[in-house]
């Protein structure tokens, strides 16, 4: 009887609802709601961390500098940190879904300035991570053809090289997600599958012949920086809530589990460069033939890193592109950032931006950074860090103010703000004490721009700064016919107003 009357009541409801209110829209309607599958999450995540190279450069530094089980046992413990990292993110992506990821995610626990601090480190860390794998890229597609064909190697093959990259990627990424993460999934899946059977069927006590310069932190501290930097974007599924299917499961088992996947193969690779299994690999990627690969060896691992490069090149500008779009949506940045192709539903302006700056600075970089590229990486560094240290204090005070709160959370989030915070100090010092200025001079920068870009903002676009922190909120045509009326009151909450012959009162919804 109770379950028939309930059922009387939602009909008698659903038909004296109000048809002719206003429709209310979520912000990130634009970007198109519910298309990606856990699948295509993590094959976003793997594209931008790109573990086939990481564990390639793990194992030679391995190799070169011989730090043996205590270089281990930093991999293992800076990726158990990272996981720390991750936990703290997921208790955003638990509750709701952002373009803006981490940067959104900050607004919810620390306010405007740290919200527009997390971005310009987002920003400058994404940016980085996209020069340094796009530069990578397109040296080794001209090696590979060089192996199969002639050697075009030079300047005009270079430029050319690196516009053709940036034209596949840019349509790609406009083209959609789903287009490309599959089959880059599949693409990286391989590199992996043929890294660590070179790996297992090799051994080698040959060290590596090649060049490389003394890094200004001791061999434990740079592993440590290396891994941190290796698995840098394994949040970038976050970008993608919006768009994908239940977000607050999906994006975050995606945000935990990509860490620990690639904590594993940095590890495995660690332990192979320990043993005499990694320095073939290494010699055939960085010395070719040269090292007494085979010919099929080297071909086949260009090949493979050329891949995975590429990939994280296609990973960075997919996720910088949600970046860039919701704070396009927020006024925060240029308002055509927000723009979305119609059939796609992609943020093509947002993406033509990102891939043509990043573009340009691998030109920049091949020029004048190349040769100093320890203070490029560090400057990467110093942004991602402190992004991480951000957002995990920012889960500290949105969990308080919440009132969600436990003893797991508080040690978590507190241990990581301070690791983090201490790991910043570190950067800057050790920076200052061996003449790589570039390192606190970025570390300044970052911590300034919040409090420059609000002061900026507040005198040009006042109306962007209540703005700030946009998600993906319930709309009108998500609610059941019955349950009542979307509204938007004059503070811009979103509330459920009862419609007719419901019970009085208001249910306002959580919003920011």
């Amino acid at each position: 009887m109770a379950v028939s009357a309930a059922l009387r009541a939602a009909i008698t409801r659903a038909q004296n609802a109000d048809q002719h209110s206003e429709p209310v829209f979520s912000p990130l309607r634009g970007l198109g709601r519910g298309r990606l599958t856990p699948i295509d999450l993590l094959g976003q995540s793997l594209s931008t961390i790109a573990p086939a190279t990481g564990m390639v450069f793990i194992a030679l530094w391995m190799i070169t500098y011989s730090p043996g089980y205590v270089g281990l046992a930093a991999i293992a413990a800076t990726t158990s940190a990272v996981f720390l990292v991750a936990f703290c993110i997921t208790q955003f992506t638990r509750r709701l879904a952002a373009a803006g990821s981490l940067y959104s995610f900050v607004f919810q626990g620390s306010g405007i300035r740290a919200t527009l601090t997390a971005g310009a480190a987002l920003v400058l860390g994404y940016l980085g991570i996209s020069v340094s794998v796009f530069s990578q890229a397109v040296p080794s597609l001209l090696d590979t053809i060089a192996i199969v064909g002639p050697d075009v190697r030079g300047t005009a093959a270079t430029v050319i090289t690196t516009v053709a990259i940036a034209l596949a990627v840019a349509w790609i990424a406009v083209r959609g997600v789903r287009f490309a993460t599959r089959a880059i999934l599949v693409v990286e899946a391989c590199s992996l599958i043929l890294i660590v059977v070179v790996m297992l069927a090799t051994h080698s006590d040959t060290t590596t012949a090649v060049a490389l310069p003394n890094p200004s932190l001791s061999a434990v501290p740079f592993l440590a920086m290396l891994t941190v930097l290796s698995m840098a974007g394994f949040e970038s599924s976050a970008f993608f809530g919006p768009e994908a299917k239940r977000p607050l499961i999906s994006v975050t088992r995606t945000v935990l589990i990509s860490p620990i996947i690639c904590g594993v193969l940095f590890v495995f690779a660690a332990w192979a460069a320990m043993t005499g299994h990694g320095a073939t690999i290494v010699g055939a990627y960085f010395e070719g033939t040269a090292s007494g690969a085979s010919a099929e060896v080297v071909l086949a691992v260009k090949i493979g890193m050329t891949c995975s490069w590429f990939a994280s090149t296609l990973g960075c500008a997919q996720a910088g592109s949600r970046l860039l779009y919701s704070m396009g949506i927020e006024r925060v940045l240029t308002a055509p950032l927000a723009r979305v192709h119609r059939r796609f539903r992609t943020p093509y302006v947002a993406v033509l931006a990102f891939v043509a700056v990043s573009a340009a600075g691998v030109f920049i970089y091949s020029d004048t950074v190349r040769d100093d590229s320890g203070s490029f990486d560090g400057v990467v560094e110093t942004a991602l860090v402190c992004a991480y240290t951000l957002v995990a204090f920012a889960s500290w005070k949105f969990l308080r103010r919440i009132g969600e709160h436990t003893s797991l959370t508080r040690i978590c989030t507190l241990s990581v703000s301070t690791a983090g915070a201490g790991l910043l100090v570190y950067i800057v010092l050790d920076g200052a004490v061996h003449g790589m200025w570039a390192l606190p001079i970025a570390a300044l920068a970052v911590a300034v721009s919040g409090t420059v870009w609000s002061a900026l903002l507040r005198r040009a676009r006042p109306e962007s700064l209540l703005m700030v922190g946009a998600f993906d909120s319930v709309e009108t045509a998500d609610l059941l016919p019955g349950a009542g009326t979307l509204l938007i009151d004059g503070d811009g909450r979103r509330r459920l107003v009862p419609d007719r012959g419901t019970v009085e009162g208001d249910s306002p919804e959580h919003g920011r």
